[in-house]
């Protein structure tokens, strides 16, 4: 019995780990700002071609 106590437990908290790391993942990645969408060149003031 307490082998597969320890094994229950074991399962527990390797879960738990996991779920943990994956809201770490997802908090972290709604930390870092979107990259701003400007195009390196712009064609504004040209005429356009026919």
């Amino acid at each position: 019995m307490p082998r597969f106590l320890a094994a229950a437990l074991t399962a527990v908290v390797a879960a738990a780990l996991a779920v943990g790391a994956a809201l770490g993942v997802v908090a972290l990645l709604n930390v870092t700002p979107d990259q701003p969408n400007v195009p390196l060149i712009s064609y504004q003031t040209a005429t356009p071609r026919k």
